[in-house]
Formats: structure tokens, sequence, C-alpha cells
């Protein structure tokens, strides 16, 4: 079936189930960022292959709900499909709901599969729609129309070593036992991948980019299962599963499981990374406390050893991109480059280093207009050839056994106009600014936020999407609890969390300038007015300063940008070839 008649089919669906409105959100039963080919049922029904969007389709509309970092590609891509894009003012918010309230009339049924909707969204949904009597339905309109639908993957999980971690699953399942004390919970079920993985200390491969594997948990004062399908495991790692106090079960009984709760009982559950037809699962006496999984605040704070093995990851992701930068500074317009040859020399030269397992998501490589598109995917039919001029926008990073990377860069081609110069320089001043911060202890991200976008708001510019993310060791490059952005969040920048600082310029048609590090939250000065915090920059690349007006940067900017180059220098240098040297030597050259 094309896009049209897929639409058609799930009406007719939605006909005879009885539903006005049918929601298809980007979402697993884990409400993962990134899915197994399994759910990705927007891009099935619609064509569209970006990360984040929602769906609603009624019998005479169709419509995709994303934000500004989407709006070409869903444009471009769904086209003849019988969707429009309605382009989100606020990224991350479900505006869809007010359009339902305006469209629907009272009594109207609403759809969904309760597999992909959480607990949080699933109440929003009857709050802000009960003025209109809603009603909701647990449908799945896509599973009866698609055909050689692809398996849910079954590739091999394994245990990481307490020499690789830093703490053994034993002590980790300690500590939540000791935070469900405090909440007074019998109980507490985990779906998030990212969060179990850290919890036992397992890795897998389900999710392109992700280390995870397709699981759930559950922890109680005296047990812990875990919900796995068993071939996944090796006979070793099973047994120090059983060893360590943790029972086996397969993946789909967890829901049976949460039905056998006793009553009276109390479960800690992650209102946000859970789904509603989990949640609907437990009996109704038992007591709900719906608060963040205590392992994502444990998770976020990365121990001695992970900060060491950080570290480590950040020299050899630093020896592949200057490696890249060199060239494809030295064969532009010698040879064919392409975008997408660009992203597979760039895998080639990290795949060169002891311990790189994988991209930690899809390259973003966007040469000139490209690079305008925040989360642009590069496809054959987009290809652009690379040529000695203009910006190219790379943004990328690895998997390695003892860490994760996040790096962007733009690199000057040749025969850049002013504009492009006073742009990259402004980018560039955000970043420093952000990363050269100290901040009193309880400081939120949106604070840092405000002062990362300072020196662009000063010339009356901005961008729409966050300033950083949290990220993991050796899982996901997206993780909570920390953000930098604009939204009020009250979590606190906490020692030992790593998270990116990414501020960018995009001018539709022209140019996209983003310049991204990773930075570890340490400790500063401690004084009669508080303790106070400050960055230390993990990533180590050089940052092209062929472009730079120096007379837009600050004195200390300016010393905080050559002191960079100093120390990537020193770290990177020790472990490249003599031509390698002399061409990161020239690159960190001090300005």
């Amino acid at each position: 079936m094309n896009y049209t008649e897929k639409l058609s089919a799930i009406r007719k669906l939605m006909l005879t189930e009885g539903i006005d409105a049918y929601i298809i959100p980007s979402a697993d039963p884990h409400l993962s960022e990134y899915l197994p080919d399994f759910y990705k049922c927007i891009e099935f029904v619609t064509g569209f292959t970006g990360s984040v969007s929602t769906v609603v389709i009624t019998q005479n509309f169709a419509g995709l709900w994303a934000d500004f970092r989407y709006f070409e590609q869903a444009e471009a891509e769904l086209k003849g499909s019988g969707f429009e894009l309605v382009k989100l003012n606020i990224p991350h918010t479900p505006q869809y709901i007010d359009w339902l309230k305006e469209q629907l009339t009272n009594g109207s049924v609403i759809g969904f599969d309760e597999n992909l909707v959480s607990i949080i969204m699933g109440e929003m949904l009857i709050k802000q729609l009960a003025s209109k009597q809603i009603n909701f339905k647990h449908c799945d309109c896509i599973d009866p129309i698609w055909e050689n639908r692809p398996p849910l993957p079954t590739a091999n999980a394994y245990l990481l070593g307490d020499e690789v971690t830093g703490e053994s699953m034993v002590s980790k399942l300690t500590a939540i036992r000791s935070e469900m004390k405090k909440s007074n919970t019998s109980h507490h079920l985990i779906s998030s991948l990212d969060d179990i993985a850290w919890v036992f200390n397992l890795r897998g491969s389900d999710v392109k980019y992700n280390p995870i594997a397709l699981s759930f948990a559950l922890i109680d004062e005296n047990q812990t299962t875990l919900y796995i399908d068993a071939h996944k495991l090796s006979a070793i790692d099973a047994e120090k599963l059983t060893n360590n106090g943790v029972n086996i079960a397969p993946y789909i009984q967890v829901g049976n499981d949460l039905q056998k709760i006793a009553s009276e009982s109390a479960i800690l559950i992650d209102p946000k990374r859970t789904c509603s037809a989990l949640y609907k699962s437990i009996n109704n006496d038992v007591k709900r406390v719906l608060q963040i999984n205590p392992s994502t605040n444990f998770k976020a704070v990365k121990n001695d050893l992970e900060i060491s093995n950080t570290r480590k990851s950040m020299v050899k992701d630093g020896v592949a991109m200057t490696q890249f930068f060199k060239w494809i500074k030295e064969n532009v317009n010698k040879i064919e480059i392409t975008e997408l040859s660009a992203a597979k020399k760039l895998e080639e030269f990290r795949a060169a280093q002891i311990g790189f397992v994988g991209e930690s998501f899809n390259t973003i490589a966007g040469y000139k207009a490209h690079g305008a598109l925040p989360h642009y995917a590069t496809t054959a039919i987009s290809d652009a050839k690379i040529e000695a001029e203009g910006l190219f926008l790379v943004d990328s990073g690895g998997q390695y056994h003892y860490g994760t990377t996040d790096i962007t860069r733009v690199i000057p081609l040749g025969n850049n106009t002013e504009e492009e110069k006073t742009d990259y320089t402004l980018v560039l001043k955000a970043m420093i600014e952000g990363s050269k911060t100290r901040f009193p202890k309880g400081t939120c991200g949106y604070q840092i936020d405000a002062i990362t976008r300072r020196p662009m708001w000063e010339h009356g510019l901005n961008f729409g999407h966050g300033t950083g993310h949290g990220v993991g060791y050796f899982l996901n490059v997206h993780e909570g609890p920390q953000t930098i952005n604009a939204s009020a969040i009250p979590v606190s920048m906490d020692l030992g969390m790593i998270t990116s600082i990414e501020p960018g310029i995009y001018r539709t048609g022209k140019h996209g300038i983003r310049i991204e590090n990773l930075v570890l939250t340490i400790a500063d000065e401690c004084n009669e007015f508080n303790q106070f915090y400050a960055f230390e920059t993990l990533t180590l690349a050089p940052i092209d300063t062929t472009l730079v007006k120096k007379e837009l940067l600050e004195q200390s900017q300016i010393e905080w940008l050559n002191n960079y180059h100093t120390i990537v220098y020193d770290r990177i240098s020790p472990f490249l070839n003599e031509e390698e040297k002399a061409f990161l030597k020239v690159m960190t050259t001090a300005i």
C-alpha cells in the first residue's frame, strides 16, 4: 500500500471501532526516543523519518505535529501522503490536544494504542478534554494493515563488569530500595531502557545507536525481576544475574506480574517513562506513587571511573575528528565528497579507535543550506556534493565501551561571506560563554541557557532548540533529568553530570552553524556566599578559527579558546602521526 492507501485503511478501521480521532505517537512501550523498526509507526503510515512527532487522524483531516527542526524535512517527506504538517510553536508540547478540543464534538471517541502513550500524556488528554466529555479507547489501527512488519529485535545482550561501570548492580539495587523506602513503596517498575541498562550494567543492540536491550524490571523489597527474552543472554550472564538475586522472566510477562501485586501494596512509577497499558494492568487497590525513576537521578551523576573513562573516549574521538578535518580539507575538490561519503569517512576514522562500538546517533552532515536544518538526515536524493566553498556542519558522536561522545563542528571550505563569519563568531562566543560559566550550587539548566544565549541576543539572534542535554555513559546520547533550555525545569546542574552546550544560528536557504562540546559539572570555589560549580570541557577536538572575527570576542573568551586549544593539542597529538600533528598544530594556533 502507498501512504494514501494506508490512511484510507486506518480510517476504515476507525469507523469499525467507532473512533472519531486516532492518535499515533512517536513511541514504543518504553517511551524511547529512538525506536526499534517494529515501532516506527509514523514512518510506516506517513513516510516521515524524523525522531519526534505526533500524528492525528480524523475522517476529514490527517496531520503531523512537529517542531521547527523538522519543518523542511516534514514538508518534503509528507508530499503526496495525504498528511499535512502542523508546525509546533513550542518544541515538545502536545498542541494537538488543543486542536482536538476545537475540532471534536461533545462525546467523541479518541483512540490510541495505550502501549505507546505515557501515563502523564494519557492523564493530560483526559484532563484537557474533560469539558468535551471525550471517551477514550485503546485500539491498534496500525498492526492490522502493516504487512511484513519488522519483528521485535532479537540481538544478544551482555553484562558489563564492575571494572567498566564503577559500581555493581547489587549496589545500585540497594540504592534504589533505599529510595523506595523513602517514598513508602514496596514495588518499583522500571520501563525506560537506559535506566534498566544502568541498573543491571546491561548493554545490547536492540535499538540503533543506543546500546540497550528491550526489557522491563520490577523491584520489590525482597526480589528483583528482569523481564528479557532469555535467549538474549549468555549462560554466564544469566548465572551472574541469578547469583546477584535477579530473577529472569519473559519480556511479555511483565503485565501479568503487575496484575498479581497484592492489594494495599504501593508501587513507584515514573509517569513520563511508563506506558498507560502497564499502568492500567495494576490492581486499583495498589497505591501508586508517581515520580521520576530513582535510577534516572543516580545515572546522571557519573562516578569517578565513568568520568575517567569518558575522558579517555574523548581523546579517541578527538583523534578521529582531527583526522577527519585533515582529510576533508586536503581532499575537497580533489576527489568527490558528498554529505553521505563524508559521514561514512568519519565513521571509519572512529571505527579505527580501540573500544569503538558504533555511532551514538545518525550523523548530521549538512552542507550549506542543509546545515540550517538542525536535525537534517541526508538521503540518497538530498546527498549534496561538498565543494571548496561555504560551510559544512557535522554533528556526530560515537559509542565506546568506555563512554559516549557528541560533538558538532562547522568546517569553513572557502569563499565565506561576512554574514557567515559574524554568525560563526557569535555561535562560538555563545558556546564559550556557557562553557566558562561559574554558578552557585542549585543553579538549573534554564539559567545556564540564558547565560549562553546572551551574546546572540545582544545581536538580535536566537535559535529554536535547547542549548544542551544530558549524555549517558556508554548509553543514550540524550538522557535526563538535566537539560539546558528555556523551560523552567527545576533540575539543578549537579556535580558529575555530563551535559552538552550547543548554541546555533540557522539561516534558511543559506547556512547553519552549531558548535557543541560536552562539559562535566565540577566543584569550583566555596565561600560565604555559596558552593560554586563550574564546567570542565570534556570534548577534545579543534574548533576552526579561520572565520573568527576577533573583535567580536571579549578577552576572557579569547583566553578560554586559546587555553582550550592548548589542552586539545597536548592531549590529542601523542596519538597522531607527524603530518597529523602538524595539521593539528595549525588548527590550534592561538588567535
